[in-house]
């Protein structure tokens, strides 16, 4: 006989008990979006309980992932329960993630009780971009809100690192950690991108490198400039740069403790109130446009067809027609 399939509330109180597949069907939810997503939302939203979320981004090969494997380690150790959310980019054939950081920490995915013990498991998800400008899918902030809910705490978002993408780790995280590496000039990079703006913790991987403090150098002087003129936060903080060599396990103890005196000075500054209030608002705005582009394209697939068409056949301007389907979506809103 079949069994049954639960429901979302019963998946709910299941993953909150500790089922792992019950989580890992949630997730698939929360990726897939719709009335299902908006369902587990409702619930994760009641139990959230201001786990500290840690975003950590850079350049493709900066040993992002490796670093990861090494902090999770170490917390689980310690009697932490982390749950790392690796953001990938899409695949254009099945939308999927395609790095598949799960595969790559696939030592440290599945860590459970060790014999005889009671040592606490992590859960590791990759969850594709999907296309969404800005390299952070929607469903990343309700992905780290139901991880909270079933009482993981840190979360750690390991971003893709493409492009500048990497900025938009600030919407979905209470600290900011960016990985460099010697020798691919990323300083520079992280200045053309604005990261030195928005990164909490610098972190410099490989740094039994040649060129690992030329790095560390023009991170400084960066940072000196940005006190100069004014850039440097307005509450006397200024971003630690840690040496560190993921590989080798070395200097992954020094990252999490500048990671946690980050979240010690937000606390003691009441920024961190302040920066999970930015986060929902993020989270509200990039709904709101999702919410009004599907309304768009409903529009001009049914009612504004007629004033599309007028603009494909130049009796009226494009900018005439939008104005017109805006008035049109107002009206029925």
């Amino acid at each position: 006989m079949a069994k049954a399939k639960r429901s979302i509330p019963e998946l709910y109180e299941a993953a909150r008990g500790g089922e792992r597949r019950a989580l890992g069907r949630l997730l698939t939810l929360v990726e897939r979006g719709g009335p299902d997503a908006d369902a587990v939302s409702e619930l994760a939203h009641a139990d959230s309980d201001g786990a500290h979320i840690v975003g950590i981004t850079g350049a493709p090969g900066a040993g992002k992932s490796t670093l990861v494997g090494q902090l999770v380690t170490d917390l689980v150790e310690a009697g932490a329960k982390p749950a790392v959310l690796a953001v990938d980019p899409s695949s254009p054939l099945t939308g999927g993630a395609i790095l598949g950081d799960r595969i790559r920490m696939d030592d440290i995915a599945e860590h459970g009780p060790a014999p005889g013990t009671q040592r606490p498991s992590t859960f590791i998800r990759s969850m594709a971009t999907r296309g969404h400008s800005g390299g952070l899918a929607l469903a990343v902030p309700l992905a780290v809100r139901l991880f909270d809910a079933c009482g993981y705490d840190p979360v750690i978002v390991e971003t893709v690192g493409v492009g500048q993408v990497e900025v938009d780790v600030v919407g979905a995280a209470d600290t900011a950690v960016v990985v460099m590496t010697p020798g691919m000039g990323d300083a520079v990079q992280a200045n053309k991108a604005g990261l030195l703006e928005v990164a909490d913790v610098f972190v410099i991987n490989k740094a039994d490198r040649p060129g690992a403090n030329d790095v560390r150098r023009d991170l400084d002087l960066m940072l000196d400039l940005s006190h100069m003129t004014g850039q440097e936060s307005e509450h006397g903080y200024r971003p630690p740069i840690v040496m560190a060599s993921a590989l080798k396990g070395e200097g992954n103890v020094e990252v999490w403790k500048t990671v946690e005196d980050h979240r010690a000075h937000l606390r003691a500054t009441g920024q961190e109130t302040i920066r999970r209030q930015n986060r929902i608002r993020t989270e509200v705005r990039a709904r709101l446009a999702q919410a009004m582009s599907n309304a768009a394209e409903a529009a001009m697939d049914g009612e504004g067809a007629a004033q599309l068409h007028r603009a494909e056949t130049a009796e009226i301007s494009p900018n005439e027609a939008t104005n017109e389907l805006l008035r049109q979506l107002l009206r029925e809103s």
